[in-house]
């Protein structure tokens, strides 16, 4: 970024006045007089009664009825089982050979554990080389100061006392009815739905006759497609894999001298000393069963404890008094019973017979279905021919001539040696033989050794 020399750096005052409008107020002006548009959400407020309800609706006025047609019945194919035989050899029996796998031998030598019960008397280096220092204890810089309390009377007015403004509450209006008596005739029982539903008859119900069962009179086939098809072919029983399990080392013991018994010589051990314990013998003078209780504590007269039942009162023979304040405030309100919402259905009930044919089944057209072509050879055949192993690579493939780095036997090989680089690489020349003048380098390439 690019800044002048010449207009005064400082970090926190610019010597600006601060502007208090944003970057929209400043690109963007106003345009004249404008409204805000108008909200489209509805004014709340009771719905008029815009008139009677017309029960019909626009599924019931434009839905036209299809003539129902039954659906054609589909005869099920009868089954033909297919000839010939299933030839169940695989291409993995036919030409796996399997192989002698032999144990692997473990390259990782067992693991020997010297442990001994003698004790270490050696000194470790932690305890030989560390050494205690008298540490002095710091002092604390804290500085303290005594509390006192203020003795004046704190006298700021808060924020709430300050902001609040007290405002006259307005109750909420009582949605209570106005005081009305109840009716001293009987109670009437019957509702509005006793006295406008219309009995219906109903229709008898449709029961569909029974079939009576026919046995066949074919026998029955009780074999089945994998009994049919499947020939078992005997073969030989898979060979396993698991390397026999051989016993490593000798059982011969071991003859010699081992770390453990030369370093480490036996302690003589002293037994234990067994103490025996004394025999009991009870004791010949009589216990004395006072205790300082017994003989410091001094009885009191204490008087019974009186009770804290009170007294029976006089039971007062005047009439009771029922009344409360909610049965003197609170007074019954007569109820309109609200009116009927369900109108009267205007669309008849069919009378007829029930079809249960639907669209799908009127309209269907069955087609014939073409069975995919099967591109399974009809029947595979196994050759006698021993099978050709032989590959492109095998065939075609030349053995190169494996050089040899002239590093191994520079003389032998007619190369002499050069220089040597700093980062260590030798480099060699090769001794051109004598030639004749046509043909002939003049300075022979130097061949670097591999190292």
């Amino acid at each position: 970024r690019h800044r002048c020399c010449h207009r005064p750096t400082k970090i926190y005052d610019d010597g600006v006045q601060p502007s208090h409008k944003t970057e929209y107020l400043e690109s963007y002006p106003g345009y004249g007089n404008i409204c805000p548009p108008e909200s489209c959400k509805p004014k709340p407020g009771i719905p008029e009664d815009l008139g009677r309800m017309d029960g019909i609706t626009i599924f019931k006025s434009d839905y036209l009825p299809y003539e129902i047609v039954e659906r054609p019945f589909r005869p099920q194919e009868e089954y033909r089982p297919k000839s010939g035989t299933i030839d169940l050899g695989t291409i993995y029996q036919r030409d796996y050979s399997p192989h002698k796998v032999g144990p692997v031998t473990l390259a990782r030598p067992r693991e020997r554990k010297h442990t001994s019960d003698a004790k270490l008397d050696t000194i470790p280096t932690y305890r030989d080389a560390y050494r205690l220092w008298k540490g002095e204890r710091t002092e604390s810089c804290k500085v303290e100061h005594a509390y006192k309390p203020p003795t004046e009377r704190f006298g700021n007015p808060s924020t709430f006392q300050d902001d609040y403004i007290p405002r006259q509450p307005n109750p909420p209006q009582s949605c209570k009815p106005c005081e009305t008596k109840l009716s001293e005739g009987p109670f009437d029982a019957n509702t509005i739905h006793r006295i406008a539903y219309i009995v219906h008859e109903m229709e008898p119900l449709f029961v569909r006759p029974r079939e009576e069962y026919k046995p066949s009179d074919q026998p029955f086939e009780d074999l089945t497609t994998h009994q049919r098809d499947f020939k078992g072919i005997p073969g030989e029983q898979a060979k396993s894999c698991k390397p026999e399990s051989r016993k490593l080392g000798s059982d011969d013991p071991f003859k010699g001298i081992t770390e453990f018994q030369d370093r480490y010589q036996p302690y003589l051990v002293t037994a234990p000393k067994f103490y025996k314990p004394r025999e009991y013998v009870p004791p010949t003078d009589k216990m004395d069963l006072k205790s300082s209780n017994r003989l410091d504590y001094i009885k009191h007269k204490v008087a019974p404890r009186a009770p804290i039942k009170p007294a029976p009162g006089i039971k007062s023979t005047a009439p009771f008094q029922g009344k409360t304040t909610t049965k003197e405030a609170y007074q019954p309100w007569s109820i309109c019973p609200p009116g009927l919402i369900k109108k009267e259905s205007e669309i008849q009930k069919s009378t007829g017979k029930f079809s249960n044919l639907t669209t799908f089944r009127s309209h269907y057209i069955p087609h014939q279905a073409n069975p995919p072509q099967s591109f399974k050879p009809v029947q595979p055949l196994g050759t006698a021919v021993p099978f050709k192993d032989e590959t492109l690579y095998r065939t075609e493939y030349t053995p190169k001539k494996q050089e040899v780095c002239p590093a191994c036997h520079p003389d032998a090989l007619g190369y002499v040696y050069v220089h040597t680089d700093a980062q260590g690489h030798k480099f060699y020349r090769q001794v051109s033989p004598e030639c004749s003048e046509s043909n002939c380098s003049p300075v022979p390439e130097e061949v670097p050794a591999v190292s």
